[in-house]
């Protein structure tokens, strides 16, 4: 018990090695916490559910002597890592996008990727979303913001052509070729049109959401990009961010949306940009 209590007290001294072992335990809790979001999915407890009772099955056919149900169970607990690898696949892959972007998020910051999406963009994919909602004409328009989505745009057809509202609601018409699929902007550019997105696998979204919700989803978990989409079936207007589905009650709405996740953060990076540089000439002088 001292020995516990000594080691306790040895994690307040003031020195490198308490900062080190500080640490170390914050990165195991962050790791701990990533490993509860993987399995807060009904599908991913039921298999954590499953596990449990395989191991308890396993000490209770040994307890009570079950020689040949112990052997079986022994046997196939050595594929037990793969097969949770394979049962947890879309489950970890999401869990290392989302460490990935922990990562980049601050060489990201650095300035690489600084779109600028003026106000008339805005509103000229307001404008088309509005015409294409209004004649249930299913879409998804997937903006840019930090991250680079040339990988994306590169698996599709290649227009670089000003975002206009009327090019919009032609390449979504119903008889266009390039319909299905994705449009991917950046600043005022329609960078490429058919393009293909990553499915989500999120246990969050319901047995209704369907593929051209689920590519949106799926494109903002992996990038901070947004994703618009509008429903075919209903006509609807929705969005994307982070991972998280949203629908909108009208277009005034998506304007909003748009004006606060795009302009609003890029009208604060060029006031720090601005005061940076005013801070920089008042010490040059």
């Amino acid at each position: 018990m001292n020995d516990y209590l000594n080691r306790f007290y040895q994690l307040f001294l003031p020195r490198l090695q308490t900062a080190l072992w500080w640490l170390d335990i914050l990165v195991v809790a962050l790791i701990i916490y990533r490993l509860f979001l993987l399995v807060r999915g009904p599908r991913a407890w039921r298999i954590v559910v499953g596990v449990i009772m395989f191991v308890l099955l396993l000490a209770v056919s040994h307890a009570l002597g079950f020689l040949a149900l112990h052997w079986i169970l022994d046997k196939a607990a050595l594929l037990g890592p793969v097969a949770l690898v394979i049962l947890l696949l879309p489950e970890l892959r999401q869990g290392l996008e989302g460490f990935g972007k922990l990562a980049a998020e601050p060489l990201q910051r650095l300035g690489r990727f600084e779109p600028r999406t003026e106000v008339r963009v805005i509103d000229e994919i307001v404008s088309a979303v509005t015409e294409l909602a209004a004649g249930s004409v299913g879409a998804l328009i997937v903006i840019e913001r930090t991250q680079s989505l040339d990988e994306i745009a590169a698996n599709g057809v290649a227009l670089n052509a000003d975002v206009k509202s009327a090019l919009l609601v032609a390449v979504f018409f119903e008889n266009n070729p390039l319909h299905d699929g994705a449009v991917v902007v950046r600043k005022d550019k329609i960078l490429s049109a058919a393009c293909r997105l990553p499915l989500s696998e999120s246990s969050r979204l319901g047995q209704n959401v369907h593929m051209r919700h689920r590519a949106a989803v799926g494109i903002t978990e992996a990038t901070d990009a947004i994703a618009v989409i509008v429903s075919e079936e209903r006509g609807t207007i929705s969005y994307a961010l982070d991972g998280n589905l949203r629908r909108l009650a009208s277009p005034v709405e998506l304007r909003e949306v748009l004006n606060r996740e795009i302009r609003a953060e890029e009208v604060l990076r060029r006031r720090r940009q601005r005061a940076t540089e005013r801070e920089a000439k008042v010490v040059a002088e």
